[in-house]
C-alpha cells in the first residue's frame, strides 16, 4: 500500500523499516516482515500516512478531484 504512493522504504533495525513520503511529515516506522501481519496500531498509522498524502495530492493537483 505505501509503495502505491511512493513512500520510499529505508532500512531499520532489525525487521523494522522506515517509510518515508515528501508529502508526509516524518516517518512511519513498521515492524515486522513483509509477510507477517501487522499489529492493529500500525495499521492506523499507515491508514493515517495514506490519508495524509492522499489529501495532500489533492491540495496540490485540484483538478485530478472526481466528480
Amino acid at each position: 500500500m505505501l509503495r502505491k504512493l511512493n513512500f520510499t522504504e529505508l532500512p531499520g533495525k532489525g525487521s523494522h523499516t522506515n517509510w518515508i513520503h515528501p508529502l508526509y511529515n516524518g516517518k512511519l516506522t513498521v515492524s515486522g516482515k513483509d509477510s507477517s501481519d501487522a499489529k492493529l496500531y500500525q495499521e492506523k498509522e499507515v491508514q493515517q500516512a495514506i490519508k495524509e498524502v492522499e489529501e495532500r495530492q489533492q491540495q496540490e493537483n485540484p483538478e485530478d478531484e472526481q466528480i
